[in-house]
């Protein structure tokens, strides 16, 4: 037997045992004990399955790169895009593409401009904050500190800012105003209709902090942001000045490492009180209005929090969910089988929790127990199509996104 034929048929074996393994991928055996286990999932007792009503493409996604790119929502349509500059409206029914707009950088060579953007992708515009629609506009924030506004019906820019720091969080668009938290420590605000800026609060950046910020919240005539020295703030939306600063947690140890305690979640409102939590472990409800907290509980988490009726959801930094009374902070149930999974926030959807996680699958869990109730798998158990933002529901339809820019959307029955 030739040695060409040889290889052909180890390649070939090869082929067949990823095949009739099912669920076991390649990048499974290359897995220690540990990862492996964590990737394998038990089965569950699926009281519905989720249909994927249409499923489109963004270019490549975000790929390994921190993100928090995520889909959105508004007039009638999906607005989608990826880290290098493409964005695209599609449909929200059927998942026709509307338009497209690509956001990339290209030098200019003169008469050889248009020949070149052929076969050029482009300098990246490095997307990772947005997307947010309001005003007849989409607005995303850039890692190059670019602050962008495209027309909803057409995909044209309307305007483009450059402010102070990384836009790596979404904006909060409310009241004529585009506010934008940098990694500088910086919160500006933007006029909405013609990126103008209006006002800007400079917090403290610690010499060491997470690789992301806190989205402002707009609600009661302020901006409320968490800082990255572990402060809630709220600042009067209409002038910039500061209402005021409260410590959530403080940063305690004796390496800066130790020290982390940045607050990178959207300040979550509900009836004049504020919901919050920080990576190095304390949850709080605060009162809006005067700063006061009302009560604290440990938990450690960086992704956003929510609220469905008395009921308040967190993922911690674990991957374990947890349900809590909004009330007092007395814990209801919590559901560790999805342990280091590297979960996204949890998205209500009719009773049930929608959660993406890092091998491209997305979970149901029920509101009442926490029992995982269905599974749907988006990314083909692999962490290069890992589901890596919380899933953006619409009715009964979940949109989402795995890190090569698929985008899907999924009904829950």
């Amino acid at each position: 037997m030739s040695k060409g034929i040889a290889v052909r048929r180890i390649v070939l074996a090869v082929v067949l045992l990823a095949t009739l393994g099912g669920c076991t991928t390649i990048s499974n055996w290359f897995a220690d004990e540990e990862e492996l286990k964590i990737r394998q999932l038990k089965p569950i007792k699926a009281l519905f399955e989720p249909k994927v009503v249409w499923q489109h493409e963004v270019g490549d996604g975000v790929s390994d790169y921190f993100s928090r790119l995520t889909p959105v929502v508004g007039y009638g349509k999906v607005f989608a895009a990826n880290r290098h500059g493409l964005v695209k409206a599609f449909e929200k029914q059927s998942g026709k593409q509307l338009w497209e707009k690509n956001l990339s950088e290209f030098k200019d060579d003169g008469m050889f401009s248009g020949v070149t953007k052929l076969w050029n992708d482009g300098e990246s515009a490095r997307i990772a904050g947005g997307l947010v629609v309001a005003y007849e506009k989409v607005f995303m924030g850039t890692e190059n500190g670019s602050v962008i506004a495209l027309d909803e019906k057409t995909g044209d820019v309307v305007w483009q800012v450059h402010v102070n720091g990384e836009v790596i969080a979404s904006p909060a668009v409310d009241t004529g105003l585009v506010v934008v938290n940098t990694t500088a420590g910086i919160m500006f605000a933007l006029d909405a209709e013609n990126g103008e800026e209006k006002w800007r609060y400079e917090s403290e950046v610690p010499p060491l902090s997470l690789r992301g910020v806190s989205t402002p919240t707009l609600a009661g005539g302020g901006a409320i942001v968490g800082t990255a020295m572990g402060k809630l703030a709220v600042v009067l939306a209409e002038s910039g000045q500061v209402a005021w600063e409260q410590v959530i947690a403080s940063p305690t140890g004796s390496t800066e490492l130790d020290r982390i305690a940045d607050i990178d979640v959207q300040p979550l409102i509900l009836g004049g009180i504020a919901y919050v939590v920080s990576f190095d472990g304390t949850l709080a409800a605060v009162e809006l209005r005067s700063g006061r907290i009302i009560w604290k509980r440990e938990y450690k988490s960086y992704r956003n929090i929510v609220i469905e009726g008395n009921s308040l959801f967190v993922v911690d930094n674990d991957s374990v969910v947890y349900a809590l009374d909004r009330r007092t902070g007395v814990e209801l149930w919590s559901q560790g089988g999805l342990r280091s999974r590297l979960l996204t926030g949890a998205a209500p959807v009719s009773s049930y929790l929608a959660i993406g996680d890092k091998y491209g699958f997305v979970h149901w869990l029920n509101q009442a127990d926490g029992n995982i109730v269905a599974r749907i798998d988006l990314g083909d158990d692999d962490e290069d199509e890992s589901i890596y933002t919380t899933p953006v529901v619409d009715g009964r339809i979940i949109y989402t996104q795995t890190r090569g820019g698929d985008i899907f959307a999924v009904e829950t029955p």
